[in-house]
């Protein structure tokens, strides 16, 4: 049974609440001006189903998939979405949702107000030089490859280009993904207001600077098979305890559930949180005790710092 205390400082909770309220309306105002700007933009199509974005894909893996996903669970119908990827393999699951499909990059280019170029970050060189002389400075180009700088990504497109560096992570797919992106030099807040009215179905999205996209990628694009190595972990020791291994991964995966859904709602710091698990002398200090014994906290924090390094890697090859 889980152990608690109940912390009982009423001028700290009120505080506390009083902050999450406006750190809310803040970002539920700010939502709404980007939300409006898009909808502004000239010679563009707002987000009404009236009138679509046309979208591109080039590439069709998870990453793709997840943000189309979250998408057509918004604004954006099946029809205004086409995808390209060079075999046949990943493209049966987008027809399923009513996406056309082809192998030509540049149909999709040809086709587009936004592109996603969703490809493995060596592919990006080849692919840009494959479709740049149809890329016109109307559109939109959005990458989605790990570590490929907007400096590098702005001189293998047409000069004048409009290019948005997004890194979304696995999570998309069932539209609680953590999305980062940072604007290019000839973006303008008006082409990000209009990235996020198309992501916002996809999870959390934030525009940021461009140097905190590798951290992201450290954090939340790789942060996900850290959390499910620690699951798996979960699992495993009560599977060594006695439990059936159905029941302890399931449990495992309810477990990472809550605990998130509860560190995202209540606005609480982690160690808070893990302060009101902890009874003096009950079962979660002493495990707790174990886990700092194994460094845990150190080896998730180097962790992240080496995803982080080999992202920036990526971006100097």
């Amino acid at each position: 049974m889980a152990d608690a205390v109940t912390y009982r400082s009423n001028g700290l909770t009120r505080s506390m609440r009083r902050l999450r309220v406006h750190v809310y309306v803040a970002n539920h105002q700010k939502a709404v001006r980007r939300r409006r700007d898009a909808e502004r933009i000239p010679g563009r199509i707002k987000m009404n189903p009236d009138a679509q974005q046309r979208i591109g894909f080039i590439g069709a893996g998870n990453m793709a998939f997840g943000i189309a996903k979250g998408m057509l669970s918004g604004n954006v119908l099946p029809a205004n979405i086409k995808v390209s990827a060079p075999s046949s393999t990943h493209l049966g699951r987008f027809q399923e949702l009513g996406i056309s499909v082809t192998h030509s990059n540049t149909d999709v280019v040809c086709g587009s107000d936004v592109v996603f170029v969703a490809v493995k970050p060596h592919m990006i060189p080849r692919v840009l030089v494959e479709v740049s002389q149809h890329i016109t400075k109307k559109q939109i180009i959005v990458s989605v490859a790990a570590g490929v700088t907007l400096a590098m990504l702005e001189e293998l497109l047409p000069e004048n280009s409009i290019v948005i560096r997004l890194m979304p992570n696995l999570p998309c797919l069932v539209q609680e993904g953590a999305l980062l992106f940072a604007l290019g030099t000839k973006a303008k807040g008006e082409d990000g207001a209009l990235l996020l009215s198309l992501l916002h179905c996809c999870g959390l999205v934030e525009e940021v600077p461009e140097a905190w996209i590798d951290v992201h990628t450290g954090l939340s694009g790789s942060g996900v098979a850290f959390v499910y190595l620690f699951a798996e972990a979960l699992a495993e020791g009560a599977v060594k305890m006695g439990m059936p291994s159905a029941l302890a991964h399931s449990i495992a995966s309810q477990t990472v559930l809550g605990a998130g859904k509860l560190l995202r709602d209540s606005g609480k710091h982690p160690a808070q949180l893990r302060a009101e698990v902890c009874t003096p002398g009950g079962t979660t200090i002493y495990g707790l005790h174990t886990l700092e014994q194994g460094g845990v906290r150190a080896s998730v924090m180097s962790a992240v710092e080496s995803a982080t390094q080999r992202a920036r890697e990526l971006g100097k090859k």
